[in-house]
């Protein structure tokens, strides 16, 4: 029996809510990471952009097992039930003492925002599929490009009225609200004869399904790199607005001008796609940043922008990486689970488990190698591009 469907504003909108938990656990931190860098680890500033990729290897171990559990007990208990282990980690994070117990409750909070991310695209394949689900995912990332444009101006004023600890209140009551708003108004996705039980025979013969489809395996990969790139870029930006442009203060707005223009790529997308097809936007999109990646590392490498116009640049390049994210990533996701609708929690899982943790060991480096000036991060994404476009040109028609 199918699932009774909201009208599709409101699901896309309430969809876009449970998206935006982990841009908005991503965002809203950036601006704080100075202010943890001297509390909690002075010694080393750069240590403070753990904050950000111990979330990520926290999302990307939940996001293994969310979907088979939501295969087996359906939908709506495992997304509820992840969310309280996020607001559990939220509240282990404002309150530790050290930066060894704020990253446990930063991993906590991952593991249980995967659930969210995982269970919620799961919920939009079992409703939709092939161009439609690509449709409906860029109208959720049009929407949901919003919170995080504003994730670090609500970070900045949630921190000047109670410091960088109050950051993890808001996570808290942001949760209450979104999940408040699905358990109310979703009904239940999987029908009960249409879930798979927790035993290792069907999980296993689920998994060897998934990875043995080679639209889904290298969508996976293309998705993986793609990340990479975005994660060095949230890792490094704060530190590039701050140590090379001295741009500290302004960082929440800029930030907020990137996140909405390239919002604007997710309409296109949406607009295009029907049109024109997943794997020919998903190329397109790659090839452009490929060059223009390289035109940046360029740049910055051998100093050929006089300095008045590095800033713009920078500006420029940054709008177009993460709209190059709103013309791949939905695309992407959607590519890689048109085949695989009857395991959808598996397929999930798997594809989100492997992007978001393999990404996140990739993106490490990007940060770390950080000198105070843009290079290692046009490189990174120069390289990270490159790998994603080499194994797209691979994906198979069908």
């Amino acid at each position: 029996m199918a699932a009774r469907r909201l009208m599709r504003v409101e699901f896309v909108a309430m969809t876009a809510l449970l998206f935006a938990t982990v841009a908005f656990s991503i965002d809203a931190m950036l601006p704080a990471l100075p202010e943890i860098g001297a509390e909690l680890t002075p010694d080393n500033l750069n240590k403070a952009q753990f904050v950000v990729t111990s979330f990520m290897l926290g999302m990307g171990a939940g996001t293994l097992i969310m979907g088979p559990l939501s295969d087996c007990f359906g939908r709506k208990p495992v997304i509820l039930g992840t969310a309280a282990a996020y607001m559990l980690g939220a509240a282990i994070a404002g309150l530790g003492q050290s930066l060894e117990w704020l990253l446990i409750g930063r991993v906590i909070q991952g593991f249980g925002a995967a659930g969210v991310r995982v269970v919620a695209l799961a919920v939009v394949r079992d409703l939709y599929s092939g161009r439609d689900m690509a449709k409906i995912v860029s109208f959720v990332m049009t929407i949901f490009t919003i919170l995080p444009a504003l994730a670090p101006s609500v970070g900045a004023v949630v921190m000047a009225g109670f410091g960088w600890r109050g950051i993890f209140g808001s996570f808290l009551v942001f949760s209450l609200v979104s999940m408040g708003w699905f358990a109310f108004r979703q009904a239940e996705t999987l029908p009960q004869e249409n879930r798979r039980p927790m035993r290792p025979g069907p999980l296993l013969a689920a998994a060897r399904e998934v990875v043995a489809s080679p639209v889904a395996r290298n969508a996976t990969l293309v998705q993986t790199f793609i990340f990479a790139g975005f994660f060095g870029f949230l890792t490094s930006t704060q530190q590039i607005y701050d140590i090379y442009f001295d741009r500290a203060d302004s960082f929440p707005l800029w930030f907020g001008v990137v996140a909405l223009c390239a919002g604007s790529a997710s309409f296109l997308n949406a607009m295009l796609v029907g049109r024109l097809g997943m794997r020919f936007m998903i190329r397109s999109a790659l090839i452009g940043q490929f060059v223009l990646s390289g035109l940046m590392m360029a740049a910055f490498w051998l100093h050929l922008l006089p300095g008045w116009a590095e800033f713009p640049a920078f500006v420029l390049w940054s709008i177009t990486f993460f709209g190059m994210n709103a013309l791949t990533i939905g695309n992407l996701n959607a590519l890689a689970m048109e085949p695989l609708g009857h395991v959808a929690g598996m397929a999930a899982s798997i594809i989100g488990a492997f992007a978001t943790g393999v990404s996140a060991l990739l993106a490490a480096p990007i940060g770390l190698l950080f000198d105070g000036t843009p290079q290692p991060l046009a490189i990174g994404c120069f390289l990270s591009v490159g790998v994603a476009l080499a194994v797209m040109l691979a994906v198979p028609r069908r």
